[in-house]
């Protein structure tokens, strides 16, 4: 049972790591929660040794079993509180009772979590077999004497490469299948620690995985060194020395000359603070956003203005001609300084289905590509379309438009001014591997990406600082800047290094100016995502899992 309640008390903490309350991300933002790599990763060795003690000892009881409910215990204690605001969306603004809000955020934390129990489990069956076959064959003295330091080196290696694969395994289901949900994945708490260096090569999951190797490396080491065996322990400190000094810099040094510049832009960034619970009531949100919103459209004086996902919150043919033929004529006027407004709205008809969309408003004659028209492409279950058997589910809740159409067309990257951009709306910008097709043809990737969000329907939780670690993880990725227009929060510049240049106080109703220098050329990580996706990951974790189950039915350190 303590077991038990040290797996539960981890998972809190690694559910915290991507925004942990006590760090303020700034005072003057108005929100709390700052990542911390080293909470995650901490949290991660917790979990590891336990699974590690479960593997190593010979007359413990279904010990795989053991080890999957610890790692279920911690997965779904994790994911319940990196993204418990879901209760504040399906109760206070979807109207479904206090119980069956936090019953849904537990079992959808629950049913995730059966990916990293299987992987728990696994690992425990599969390393537990070749310790035991490996005592077997030589017997307890030759463990402990004859060719010790070999068999330790390869002993801690192997586990911690294994423990890593599968982890990653776990993460990539969660991310993936089922339309995939992999906020609060393990590279997220890193936007700030050391592992930061290796995004630009391997991606948010491959730090991940790097994170989940050094998790089980670190016990490993610790458990050879209480058993007096100094040489493994010796060469296991100076790997993981390479690995977080030498390796690093030599990634950093190698690393500057991914992008170069494609010149700045000036932007303009709305948000509008719409009351969530008045944002689709007419003559109160509705009427508020209206305003405010086409207020701020006609002043702009910026080369570019971006809106929040649905600052408009009618469709189209329910607003007066006037209203868009007022827009339309300012942004379609012959000026020496020709201006793009990039609109979030709902589209669409009851005949022809009804989609998430951002309509951009300029000039059509500089680049021939307007009228431009993005529709969300990754929708949210249950906040935008209803899955199979679950309309019973969505019926009882107040949420509009909560079926949106899922045969939206490819859209493309909107080439302006110089610039390239790439509309994203909300967490469509939590999918790097959808992102990096648009990087397959290098002279047409995108300059910048442009996320317009929605996130008053989490009220005033961690949402928008995990959000901006998401945003900042791209932008390390891809070396691209993020322009990020929210409606209550975190409206912000982020460069392409991940650093947040400036940001309006979430809450707040105002609009943000600024500068952003665009990137062109390619990372490591967009050459090969934007050809593979993520399938190289799922390959060489699987293979290796594979062939370690193979090698574990035989005489353990003999095969090896």
């Amino acid at each position: 049972m303590w077991a038990l309640a040290v797996s539960l008390v981890a998972g809190v903490l690694h559910g915290f790591s991507m925004a942990w309350p006590a760090f303020a991300f700034g005072d003057a933002l108005g929100i709390s929660g700052q990542a911390s790599g080293a909470l995650q990763g901490f949290s991660l060795v917790v979990l590891a040794a336990l699974l590690l003690q479960l593997a190593s000892q010979e007359t413990q009881k279904k010990a795989w079993l053991q080890g999957a409910v610890a790692a279920g215990l911690f997965a779904t204690s994790a994911m319940a509180s990196t993204w418990g605001w879901l209760y504040i969306s399906m109760h206070r603004y979807g109207g479904l009772p206090s119980w069956l809000s936090a019953l849904a955020v537990l079992l959808l934390a629950g049913a995730l979590s059966v990916y990293f129990a299987a992987a728990a489990g696994i690992w425990v069956s599969l390393f537990r077999r070749w310790l035991l076959n490996a005592r077997q064959t030589e017997g307890r003295a030759a463990m402990q004497h004859h060719g010790a330091f070999g068999r330790e080196l390869r002993q801690g290696l192997v586990a911690a490469c294994l423990f890593a694969s599968l982890w990653t395994l776990a993460e990539l289901c969660r991310g993936q299948l089922l339309t995939g949900f992999p906020w609060g994945a393990s590279g997220y708490a890193h936007a700030d620690s050391w592992l930061a260096i290796y995004l630009p090569w391997l991606g948010v999951y491959g730090v991940g995985a790097v994170s989940a190797w050094i998790g089980m490396a670190l016990p490993m080491g610790l458990s050879q060194w209480m058993a007096h065996r100094s040489t493994a322990w010796r060469w296991t400190t100076g790997a993981a020395l390479v690995l977080a000094v030498l390796l690093p810099a030599a990634l950093q040094i190698s690393g500057t000359h991914f992008s170069a510049t494609a010149g700045q832009m000036t932007v303009r960034l709305l948000q509008g603070n719409i009351p969530q619970d008045e944002k689709f009531i007419p003559g109160q949100g509705v009427r508020m956003a209206l305003n405010w919103y086409s207020e701020q459209l006609m002043a702009n004086t910026e080369t570019l203005v971006v809106s929040p996902e649905t600052a408009i919150p009618v469709l189209p043919q329910q607003l007066p001609s006037s209203y868009w033929q007022t827009l339309q004529d300012k942004y379609t006027a012959k000026t020496a300084h020709p201006q793009l407004a990039l609109l979030g709205l709902p589209m669409g008809s009851q005949d022809a289905g009804f989609r998430n969309s951002v309509m951009a408003m300029g000039d059509a004659k500089p680049e021939g590509q307007l009228p431009y028209r993005y529709d969300k492409q990754h929708l949210v279950p249950f906040g935008e379309f209803v899955p199979p058997f679950f309309k019973w589910f969505v019926r009882l809740m107040n949420m509009p438009l909560g079926d949106f159409a899922q045969d939206s067309p490819a859209p493309t990257v909107l080439t302006w001014q110089g610039q390239r951009l790439l509309p994203q709306i909300c967490y469509e910008d939590l999918f790097g591997e959808e992102i990096a097709p648009y990087f397959a043809n290098e002279s047409q990737a995108p300059t910048v990406l442009v996320n317009m969000s929605n996130l008053a329907w989490f009220g005033d939780s961690t949402a928008m600082s995990q959000h901006v670690a998401i945003s900042r993880i791209r932008a390390m990725e891809f070396q691209r800047p993020v322009i990020r227009a929210t409606n209550t929060g975190l409206t912000a510049l982020i460069d392409a290094q991940g650093l947040v240049q400036a940001a309006l106080p979430a809450f707040s109703r105002g609009s943000l100016v600024g500068v952003f220098e665009g990137r062109t050329g390619l990372t490591p990580y967009a050459h090969w995502t934007s050809r593979w996706g993520l399938f190289p990951l799922w390959l060489i974790c699987g293979v290796f899992v594979l062939v370690f189950g193979a090698i574990s039915r035989r005489s353990g350190s003999r095969a090896l």
